[in-house]
C-alpha cells in the first residue's frame, strides 16, 4: 500500500526541506500535489507527502492513509471549495446584475448533485439523492436571500433566512442519522457558521465594502475546508473497509 501523510505548512517550509524531513523527493511531492504551487506555500496549507519511512516530525502529521482515502479526502475538499467559490460568483452576478447569472446559478447547483454522488458511493442512491436535494435547497435559499437583500425587501429576506437555517437543521439531522460519528450538534454548528459567514459576504458585497468582503471570504474558504475534513473523517471512520 502506498503511504501518504498530510503535512501542515509551517513558517520556513519548502519542498526541498519537506523532502529531506520525510525521506522522499521533491518530484514525488510535486506529483502528489498537482493543485499546489510549489513556489507559493501558505502557512496552514495542507500538503500530501508520499513516504516510505516514518518522518522525523511525526507530531506534525496525521495517520498513514491509503490512495483511496487520499482521493476521497481530496474530492471532498474540492467539492466544498467549489461550493463556496460558485456561491461567491452567484453573489457577485446577482449583486451587479451580470448577464451570466443564469449560467452561474446552474453551475452552482451542479455542486449539489456532485455532493450527493459522493454520498451515493457509500450509502446508496436514496441517501445520495436526499443529500443532493438538501444541498440544492441550501443553495437556492441563499440566492433568495441575496435577491431579497438587493431589493431591500426585509420581509422576503427574513423568510428566506428562516428557510435557510431550517434547511441547515435538516442537513444536520440527516447526516447524523446516517453516520453516528457526525453528531447533529456538530453538523448544525458547522452549517450555522457557514451561513453566518456567507451572509456577511453578501452584505459586504452589496454594500461595496470590498476589503471586508475579501477578508470574510478567506474565512469562508478556511471553514469550508474544515467542514470537508470533518465530514470525510466521519465517513472514513464508519466505512474503513472502503478505504
Amino acid at each position: 500500500m502506498n503511504c501518504f501523510y498530510t503535512h501542515t505548512i509551517q513558517p520556513g517550509d519548502n519542498y526541498w526541506l519537506l523532502a529531506y524531513l520525510y525521506h522522499t523527493s521533491t518530484e514525488r511531492i510535486i506529483d502528489a500535489n498537482p493543485e499546489a504551487d510549489p513556489y507559493y506555500l501558505r502557512i496552514g496549507q495542507h500538503i500530501t507527502i508520499p513516504v516510505t519511512t516514518f518522518p522525523d516530525r511525526p507530531e506534525e502529521t496525521n495517520h498513514c492513509i491509503s490512495q483511496a482515502e487520499l482521493k476521497f479526502r481530496k474530492e471532498m475538499v474540492a467539492l466544498w471549495e467549489e461550493h463556496v467559490a460558485w456561491t461567491r460568483m452567484v453573489i457577485i452576478s446577482l449583486t451587479f446584475d451580470l448577464p451570466d447569472v443564469e449560467f452561474v446559478i446552474a453551475r452552482l447547483l451542479q455542486n449539489a448533485t456532485d455532493m450527493g454522488d459522493m454520498l451515493r458511493e457509500l450509502y446508496g442512491d436514496a441517501a445520495g439523492e436526499t443529500y443532493a436535494e438538501l444541498i440544492k435547497e441550501h443553495l437556492l435559499f441563499a440566492a433568495d436571500l441575496v435577491n431579497a437583500a438587493i431589493a431591500g425587501d426585509e420581509q422576503a429576506a427574513m423568510e428566506a433566512e428562516e428557510k435557510w437555517y431550517d434547511n441547515a437543521d435538516q442537513i444536520a439531522a440527516f447526516l447524523s442519522s446516517i453516520n453516528p460519528f457526525l453528531t447533529e450538534q456538530v453538523v448544525r454548528d458547522m452549517f450555522y457558521t457557514h451561513l453566518d459567514l456567507t451572509k456577511q459576504e453578501a452584505v459586504f458585497m452589496i454594500n461595496m465594502e470590498y476589503q471586508k468582503d475579501i477578508e470574510v471570504y478567506d474565512a469562508i474558504e478556511e471553514q469550508a475546508r474544515e467542514m470537508a475534513d470533518t465530514i470525510a473523517d466521519a465517513m472514513i471512520k464508519l466505512y474503513p473497509s472502503m478505504f
